[in-house]
């Protein structure tokens, strides 16, 4: 059956949220029970939904759905909808070892980078048994690779030993065969699951987030492009890179662009997601007329994100402190356990959840550890991650520690130059809190400490005391 983009969008318009969102995690390689556990419906239901929506698209088999929604017609080049991503196919990796049970890791570690990728990077991944059964190398996929739609493809060769393993892993062009990046570990052999766990989580945040490669890729792809012919995709990639410096101007921008890719494609759970935290920085910088005007966004746009995806974990994440910042301290603890839940793997999300352990709720404890594991898995660490480490070390009372973080993040943030001042003043070096206070009340003349607790919101009691005890001694407002 062949559609075009008009007819594409019809069909996908007669899908439901829930049939859409089961149709787009199944095309992405999640079994039945994986999308019944994230959705919080029986496998049995994921299977009556999968029946509705093969009868509404005119599909048959997983590799047609998984074309579908890669906007690929039968036989024909794909074409990406309005709000299409890129779509990212994952050889089985190549094990040049003769043991069977490196053969089985091999392929462990191919299913596990398939289903986090198109977990944590929200791109669509074509099925890791789909890529088994079409070939084991990049030169037998030309021809399913056109009709999937594939943007981008990572294949991989594994060399073991008893005493060590390395993976070498790189990423192409799918239409040019351009290597776009490439990358070789080496670990030693110890516990087999725990090496695969290891090997995973360092590729997925590599590839995810917004410094990652695959969004470093696509960014540099679209400023070739006329800004006429921007797609819902395109615009979120811009926005990203506008969102991590956490400036006024650039927020306002992030804000801009993310609701010009949600006006292309209201479905575009991460780019909800995105718009939400966008809205909380503007909240407790001080960085809109109102802030209620930006609570009340905030909370729309984190709702919406996970009314299509209940797994996005950002999405919850930004839930978890919009609901202590509306004194439900029960509900941010849920929230976050719920963030933890669904990217325990992502280091962006460790890194979140370790600033709200910090100031918001739970145990400021465990803040730290949080915060240097996902150090360790994003060695690609953007500023921003510095600037919330900052800020954690000052509620440890490691304020030395702190300084030396937050002069690795961006400067133009209100948030990082307060903890500047907070943990200069702490050490008692008068001249420097001095001078980061000054800066402050320059550049940010309508910020205020008491506004950041409010709209953050600073809700944990030694954190309170901390800043508030610190913004005395450095005169801050």
């Amino acid at each position: 059956m062949v559609f075009n983009n008009a007819s594409k969008v019809q069909a996908l318009d007669a899908l439901s949220g829930r049939e859409r969102a089961v149709a787009g995690k199944f095309a992405a390689g999640m079994t039945y029970r994986e999308i019944g556990e994230a959705l919080f419906i029986a496998p049995t239901t994921v299977r009556t939904h999968l029946a509705a929506i093969y009868e509404k698209l005119g599909v048959r088999t997983k590799i047609g759905l998984a074309a579908y929604f890669a906007g690929a017609s039968s036989g024909q080049p794909a074409r990406s909808l309005s709000g299409a991503p890129p779509v990212l196919a994952i050889f089985p990796i190549e094990c040049l070892n003769s043991e069977e049970r490196w053969r089985r890791f091999a392929d462990g570690l191919s299913s596990d980078i398939t289903i986090d990728l198109a977990r944590y990077a929200g791109l669509p991944v074509i099925a890791f048994h789909t890529m088994k059964s079409l070939g084991s190398k990049p030169a037998d996929f030309a021809a399913d690779g056109k009709a999937l739609g594939v943007t981008y493809f990572v294949s991989g060769q594994l060399r073991a030993d008893d005493q060590r393993i390395r993976l070498t892993i790189e990423l192409a062009d799918a239409r040019s065969g351009v290597s776009l990046w490439r990358e070789r570990y080496d670990r030693p052999v110890e516990d087999i699951f725990a090496l695969q766990d290891s090997l995973t989580e360092s590729i997925i945040n590599v590839f995810a987030g917004s410094y990652g490669t695959l969004a470093t890729v696509g960014r540099n792809a679209v400023r070739r492009k006329p800004p006429a012919s921007l797609r819902a995709y395109d615009l979120y990639l811009l926005a990203l890179e506008k969102h991590t410096t956490s400036s006024r101007a650039s927020n306002a921008e992030a804000i801009r662009l993310f609701s010009r890719a949600l006006e292309l494609d209201p479905t575009f759970a991460n780019a909800w997601a995105e718009l939400a935290y966008a809205y909380s920085i503007e909240a407790c910088n001080g960085f809109g007329d109102d802030m209620l005007t930006s609570i009340e966004n905030w909370r729309t746009a984190a709702e919406n994100a996970l009314r299509l995806d209940p797994t996005d974990s950002c999405a919850h994440a930004c839930l978890g402190d919009l609901r202590a910042c509306l004194g439900d301290l029960e509900g941010a603890e849920r929230a976050h356990r719920h963030a933890l839940e669904h990217g325990s793997n992502h280091a962006g999300i460790l890194t979140l959840l370790a600033g709200s352990k910090a100031l918001v709720v739970g145990d400021p404890v465990e803040a730290i550890p949080l915060i240097e594991r996902a150090m360790r898995l994003n060695p690609l660490a953007p500023p921003w991650y510095f600037g919330i480490q900052g800020r954690i070390l000052f509620v440890a009372g490691r304020h030395g520690q702190a300084i030396a973080a937050l002069r690795r993040s961006s400067r133009e943030s209100p948030d990082v130059l307060m903890f500047l001042a907070l943990s200069h003043a702490a050490m008692g070096e008068a001249n420097e809190a001095a001078r980061a206070t000054a800066r402050l009340r320059a550049e940010f003349p309508g910020f205020s400490v008491e506004r950041f607790i409010a709209g953050h919101p600073v809700t944990n009691r030694n954190a309170l005391l901390a800043i508030r005890r610190a913004a005395e001694l450095a005169k801050l407002p």
